[in-house]
Order: C-alpha cells, then sequence, then structure tokens
C-alpha cells in the first residue's frame, strides 16, 4: 500500500510540470505583445498616406494579433487551474468572468472558436489582397478554414451529446 501510495502522491505532484509550460505562454504572450507595439510604430507615420485597402490589412493585423494573445491567455488561464492549481484571486476586481468556470470542453470549443475567427481574418486579408494572391492559394485557405468551421461544429455537436452523460455521472 506505501508504494501506491507513493505512486499517487508521485503523479499528482507531477502536474507542476506544467507550470513552466504556461510561463512560457506568458512569455509568448509577451512576444505578440513586442510585435503589436513594433507594427503600430511602423505604421502610424505613414497612416495618412495610405489607401482603404492598407489600412484595412493593417487594422485586420493587429486584430489577428489581439485573438492570437486572447487564445494564449485563456489557454494559460484555464490550463493552469483545470491541470496545476487554482488561482487564487476570486475577489480580485479584474479578474475575469469565465475564470473558473470554463472546464477543459469549453476551453476546446473556445481554442477552435479563436482558431476560426483567427482564419477568417487570414482569408479577409487575402480577398482585401485578391489580385496578388494565386486563386489556388485562395482556394486552399478557403478548404481550410472551412475544415475548422466544420470542426468546430462537430467538437459543439459532441459536447452537446456528452453533457447528458456528464450530467448522469455526477460530480467526481
Amino acid at each position: 500500500m506505501r508504494l501506491e501510495q507513493f505512486l499517487e502522491v508521485l503523479l499528482f505532484a507531477g502536474r507542476w510540470l506544467l507550470a513552466p509550460v504556461y510561463v512560457g505562454l506568458l512569455v509568448a504572450l509577451g512576444m505578440i505583445t513586442i510585435k503589436f507595439v513594433q507594427e503600430l510604430a511602423e505604421t502610424l507615420p505613414g497612416l495618412l498616406a495610405m489607401e482603404d485597402g492598407e489600412i484595412a490589412m493593417f487594422v485586420l493585423s493587429l486584430v489577428d494579433l489581439a485573438l492570437l494573445g486572447n487564445l494564449l491567455l485563456m489557454v494559460t488561464f484555464v490550463g493552469y487551474e483545470n491541470f496545476v492549481s487554482k488561482l487564487h484571486v476570486r475577489n480580485h476586481v479584474d479578474r475575469p468572468g469565465w475564470m473558473g468556470v470554463v472546464d477543459f470542453g469549453g476551453l476546446k470549443l473556445k481554442l477552435l472558436s479563436s482558431i476560426v475567427a483567427i482564419s477568417a481574418i487570414h482569408l479577409l486579408r487575402t480577398f482585401v489582397d485578391l489580385r496578388q494572391v494565386p486563386k489556388e492559394d485562395v482556394a486552399w485557405q478557403l478548404a481550410i478554414h472551412l475544415g475548422f468551421v466544420v470542426s468546430g461544429l462537430l467538437l459543439a455537436w459532441m459536447d452537446r451529446l456528452s453533457r447528458p452523460a456528464h450530467a448522469a455521472a455526477g460530480p467526481d
């Protein structure tokens, strides 16, 4: 029995091996923030000389980076809370409402939704600059985007189908 208990304690403590992964995701979020600021700093001085299409592409690239940052932050918070330890910020005024509520299934849906949104932005950027993109590239981007959309719908449908089974099983 002691060996079993030791193994269980060791396995449970092993969850902390994920903590550096989540810290690494925060570093990646910092990199995205730096890239966002860099794009702003490089583009703003020439703003008045830009065409409408160029402004649209610039804004779409900023939105793309913002969505990617949101995605990283959400994966970091939910992953840490679900697999490592609870974040002790319950009474903090800036605590997002979804923290502690989104489980791993909800994270998968939010993750795929973000991927679909990012893919849609890339597709929109392609359509804005359609004259310079080969048609077969556009077709591939559209096919990949539709694949993400279908995957998201199937994941949501599977989650909905499994919900009654989870409810019947009761809390762990």
